[in-house]
């Protein structure tokens, strides 16, 4: 019997579902390209002691891919955080300091105000 859908979770999980099967794919082609270069092995169209080398060899490619795989799955998806109009805890942490920077200005400006407001009267 199928199990029933589950309810979409939230873009966090997404992003580390994706990153997640980004690291899937690596470690899934180490261990098909072992499984190939043994069956090199047994077929006798590669030398045991070249076995390793080649693993490695493959692997290097892999992490390449992997890399370029997770880089395209992090920009997809800063593009659709963007398209829903949500920011980055850094982009939120900029405006909050320019906020208060702004808040901090504008309390000057009003002591400075009323200082010479008072200046100007006479008791």
């Amino acid at each position: 019997m199928d199990e029933p859908a589950r309810p979409p979770g939230s873009l966090r999980d997404l992003a580390e579902e994706v990153f997640l099967a980004g690291l899937g794919v690596v470690a899934l082609t180490r261990d098909r390209a072992e499984a190939i270069v043994d069956d090199l092995v047994r077929r006798g169209r590669l030398a045991r002691d070249d076995a390793p080398h080649v693993v490695d060899e493959l692997m290097n490619t892999s992490r390449g891919d992997g890399r370029r795989l997770t880089e395209r799955a992090g920009g997809a998806l800063s593009g659709l955080f963007r398209d829903l109009g949500l920011v980055t805890e850094r982009e939120l942490g900029e405006l909050e300091l320019r906020v208060a920077q702004l808040e901090h200005r504008l309390r000057l400006l009003e002591r400075k105000a009323g200082g010479s407001e008072d200046a100007g009267a006479s008791p």
